[in-house]
């Protein structure tokens, strides 16, 4: 393996814009939730008319898809990846809309037979019921409580429990109170095994809410002892957690 410096730099100089993750490949690995969320959202997308995805990062997920409905529209907050997705998307005939999470979506009432996610920052379910047709559905994978701790705490210290968030039964009651019917609601626990610090300092540089100060001379310290445990064990493990939510609008 190359030293602790050598992978730092390189960590620190790669690209992180967009939602992809093709630069862990072969550094990093992540067990899948057992639903198979892509395959799921490509056979709604094959019977929807019209479509919205939220928070599409870089349109990445929905490049993937095979057929896609007459009107496809996405939105996502930060200008760089908005662009990315306008170039990936658009020669496909998808609208790109830039829309900051908080604000209400830039469409009309009804405009949408499926409104899809995955991993939005924070739900708006009100703004989703309202752009929802009647009998119009949510289908989305959102990010699970304590994601990923395992790896934030090793830099930031033991977090309290009884503010983790993304709680889905609460996200759930969310939604009824906005006037959506719960589905399917599933949830998963998935191994993270991480091969290089520089792999670490990567995703941290690219999740940045997980460390929200992360800079690679200010965690130097902790990335050699990092640096140290993989050396001895492999990898460094973590646990990321998933929920599948599908929703109706009555």
């Amino acid at each position: 393996m190359r030293t602790i410096d050598e992978l730092l730099r390189e960590a620190s100089a790669a690209d992180v814009g967009g939602w992809g993750f093709g630069w862990l490949e072969g550094r990093a690995t992540e067990e899948r939730p057992p639903w198979g969320y892509a395959r799921l959202l490509a056979g709604r997308l094959n019977r929807a008319r019209s479509a919205l995805d939220v928070d599409t990062g870089g349109g990445e997920i929905l490049a993937e898809m095979p057929v896609l409905p007459a009107r496809m529209a996405v939105t996502e907050g930060w200008a760089p990846n908005a662009e990315r997705a306008r170039r990936l998307l658009g020669p496909r005939g998808v609208e790109v809309v830039q829309a900051r999470p908080g604000e209400p979506l830039p469409f009309g009432d009804g405009s949408f037979d499926l409104v899809s996610s995955r991993h939005p920052v924070r739900p708006d379910w009100t703004e989703i019921a309202r752009v929802l047709a009647p009998g119009g559905t949510y289908f989305a994978q959102h990010v699970g409580p304590a994601s990923a701790f395992e790896l934030i705490e090793w830099f930031l210290g033991p977090l309290p429990r009884e503010n983790l968030g993304r709680d889905p039964e609460r996200e759930a009651e969310e939604a009824r109170m906005a006037g959506l019917t719960i589905v399917d609601l599933r949830t998963a626990r998935c191994r993270m095994e991480f091969f290089d610090v520089g792999a670490v300092a990567w995703i941290l540089r690219k999740c940045v809410w997980w460390v929200p100060d992360f800079d690679v001379d200010r965690y130097r310290e902790r990335l050699r002892e990092m640096d140290g445990h993989i050396r001895a064990h492999g990898a460094v493990v973590a646990h990321s957690t998933r929920t599948l939510f599908e929703a109706r609008r009555g």
